[in-house]
């Protein structure tokens, strides 16, 4: 295993998953004082098209998106990219640093907010792009509300605005997680099938990808690595994704965000909900929403006749946008 800057922060490089030539990796500190992992890269071949700026779903981390990165890369964009608060290379938020947490939903808004002031503007080129996933996703909606002059584009990989929740939906699970963390339980682990650690053994039943060899990337990674790893999310999590959801459902949501959007689903998505994807890019004004037939949860990680059509939508959205 090799790393980049091994007395500092450092990127995982394993000859499964192979570093992108040209990164530059370093520690920011939030406005609220959390130190988050962050890496550059500087654009590959052809025109400069901009930055891209990717945000992760929960418990991934930068190295799972070495690919994705150097496909960006070869498209003339920059990319820039950090770790969120409670997972990756980050500062972990409880004594228990295997299982994800966070206080408020908003706190990812910080971390954003962090980010682009203190690395995107000064470092980066503009114009800028924003890409998340899953988790991402619903942190990068809530960033296109709260300045929409922030990004030009944003674009979703299975955005995560509604999960099973049965049977008390949405707000019940949220209030009940809101009780149970007044009563002391916030740091409690609250998971489920989806929310285990990858292995081979876990791939023919997996809800993330039908790509054994990036299935396997992700293993390899952690197993270089453990201490990347997350596992299920905290009580107190719950509660604050739950209600951030619940906001995301509401009545007038849709046409607060007011920032060019795609967003994109599958049709085998057993993580987070597509309906809830669809439901919300038919209430978009600046907007829209596209199904991807077969496709699983990690629709960058997915084979690559799905990957193939990943980035057809992103080409025809954002790469013909900045030529």
């Amino acid at each position: 295993m090799n790393t980049v800057d091994a007395k500092g922060p450092r990127l995982v490089n394993i000859a499964s998953n192979p570093l992108p030539e040209g990164a530059r990796v370093g520690y920011f500190q939030t406005i609220d004082k959390v130190q988050l992992r962050y890496a550059f890269w500087p654009k590959g071949e052809g025109k400069h098209r901009g930055t891209i700026c990717l945000v992760q779903g929960r418990t991934e981390f930068i190295e799972k998106y070495f690919e994705t990165i150097a496909d960006f890369r070869k498209r003339g964009f920059a990319v820039a990219t950090f770790d969120w608060r409670g997972q990756g290379g980050s500062d972990r938020l409880i004594g228990n640093g295997g299982l994800g947490h966070v206080d408020r939903f908003e706190d990812y808004w910080t971390d954003m907010k962090s980010f682009h002031g203190q690395i995107l503007l000064p470092e980066c080129p503009p114009p800028y792009y924003l890409v998340g996933h899953s988790m991402g996703g619903l942190a990068a909606l809530n960033a296109g509300i709260k300045d929409r002059l922030m990004f030009d584009r944003i674009f979703l990989s299975a955005p995560m605005l509604a999960v099973p929740t049965k049977p008390f939906g949405l707000v019940g699970t949220a209030r009940l997680a809101e009780v149970m963390s007044f009563f002391g339980l916030g740091q409690m682990p609250m998971g489920r099938k989806a929310d285990r650690l990858s292995s081979a053994a876990s791939f023919p039943d997996n809800p993330l990808t039908g790509d054994l060899i990036r299935y396997m990337r992700s293993v390899d990674v952690l197993a270089a690595a453990p201490e990347l790893a997350v596992g299920a999310p905290t009580v107190r999590w719950i509660a604050a994704a739950m209600v951030a959801m619940a906001e995301a459902a509401s009545d007038g949501f849709a046409e607060r965000i007011r920032v060019p959007l795609l967003m994109l689903g599958g049709t085998r998505d057993g993580v987070v909900s597509t309906a809830a994807i669809e439901q919300l890019g038919l209430r978009l004004r600046t907007g829209r929403h596209q199904v991807i037939a077969g496709a699983r949860h990690e629709l960058f990680m997915e084979t690559d006749a799905i990957r193939g059509q990943v980035f057809a939508a992103f080409d025809a959205f954002i790469t013909e946008q900045s030529q």
